[in-house]
């Protein structure tokens, strides 16, 4: 009797799914198309995240002695004196930056004064266009015109965050064993460049995925009103759509005993009414505008802390504060505070100095990913193919 033997074969491994093929073939050639405008933006925003640290260093017009607060110069002598020095310039507003920094005043020029806040003397005429009008430059439109610029960044960013999702697929293990686990968590310092460059790339890339979605995601609200409006909505604050349109604002005809206060005359007293009642978060810090029609508001600007400010208007007959103006940062509800937070949260300027250092190493790390992404796809590339056996 003959004994047939079944031969038993062993089971195939089952192949990428199609979705894992597409999603492994997007984040491939959407990453090439946009590497070198990711490692751009991440170079130049490094740079940005200290740029007051880096002018305190550089720019020595900046900074004056402190004085008492008593001692400060009011928007009109400031605006007499500069007037005087530069008569043949029109003078649209000025920036108090504290007591121990000079006045920047808004000219009609292409560059920027200084002024020291209690005797008027001018500290410094600077170019507007420095090192870091380049820098920031560089970084919102690739130095390229803004209709155009702003559109390849903003597109850019849309394309990093979407390279951001479709690296943390690429990224999971199949299996969580102790093997993954350590491939995917730790990197092999000791290794030949090729698999050390594979782990940059892997295992820095997941650990600053947190802070690169809130980065990208923060970047691209400012560039898509579309997306601005939409995070607005889901946040909390659809109540406030159709408060959108500015409600009238009673006058009252007494506020300046019946007298009309003059442009500077009413500067100041914005200036003061900021500084003493308005004011939470660096009082001595306030931008004061000088409307160029007599009808327009005044507008003024406090509350500059950790890349957060507060906008304020005031009506242009009884200087009263209008409803439009907005609420200390603490007192708006998520929705509002999401929206106003947003720069600050983009910077790193949230949490002050210890955020701005994260942000920095993370902004470092967003840059290396094209350049290690780019050695991947060319190592592989120029792999040589294995002979085949006689």
């Amino acid at each position: 009797m003959t004994v047939i033997k079944q031969q038993t074969s062993k089971p195939q491994k089952k192949g990428k799914s199609r979705f894992s093929k597409v999603n492994a073939w997007l984040h491939l050639w959407l990453g090439l198309a946009s590497g070198i405008i990711v490692f751009i933006m991440g170079i130049t925003g490094c740079i940005l995240v200290f740029e007051e640290e880096i002018r305190q260093f550089t720019s020595p017009w900046l900074y004056v002695e402190a004085q008492e607060s008593e001692q400060l110069l009011p928007p009109s002598k400031v605006y007499s004196i500069v007037q005087k020095a530069v008569p043949k310039k029109e003078i649209h507003g000025l920036w108090y930056n504290g007591l121990d920094k000079s006045i920047k005043v808004d000219i009609e020029s292409d560059s920027l004064l200084y002024v020291n806040p209690y005797n008027g003397k001018i500290t410094g005429i600077v170019h507007h266009e420095d090192f870091f009008h380049f820098v920031d430059e560089g970084h919102r439109n690739l130095w390229l015109e803004r209709e155009i610029g702003a559109q390849i960044t903003a597109w850019a960013t849309f394309i990093f965050f979407f390279l951001l999702i479709s690296g943390l697929i690429l990224w999971l293990p199949k299996k969580w064993n102790k093997t993954t686990v350590k491939n995917s968590f730790k990197i092999k310092w000791d290794a030949k460049l090729k698999r050390l460059n594979y782990d940059l790339h892997n295992v820095m890339g997941f650990y600053v995925i947190v802070l690169a979605v809130l980065i990208s995601f923060t970047g691209m609200l400012m560039s898509f009103h579309w997306l601005r409006e939409s995070t607005y909505w889901i946040s909390g604050g659809w109540a406030d759509v159709k408060d959108k349109k500015e409600q009238p604002v009673p006058i009252k005809k007494d506020t300046l005993s019946g007298q009309q206060m003059t442009k500077l005359a009413a500067a100041d007293f914005i200036w003061k009414k900021v500084r003493t009642e308005i004011a939470k978060e660096n009082k001595e810090a306030v931008i004061i505008h000088f409307p160029d029609d007599p009808k327009e508001d005044f507008y003024a600007c406090t509350d500059m802390h950790k890349g957060i400010w507060r906008d304020l208007y005031f009506d242009s007959k009884t200087l009263e504060l209008l409803p439009k103006s907005e609420k200390y940062i603490s007192n708006e509800r998520f929705s509002d505070w999401l929206m106003r937070s947003n720069y600050s949260l983009h910077i790193g300027a949230i949490g002050g100095l210890p955020t701005k250092i994260i942000y920095f190493i993370g902004s470092l790390i967003c840059a290396s990913l094209p350049i290690t992404g780019f050695y991947i796809w060319w190592g592989r590339k120029k792999k040589k193919p294995v002979a085949s056996k006689p």
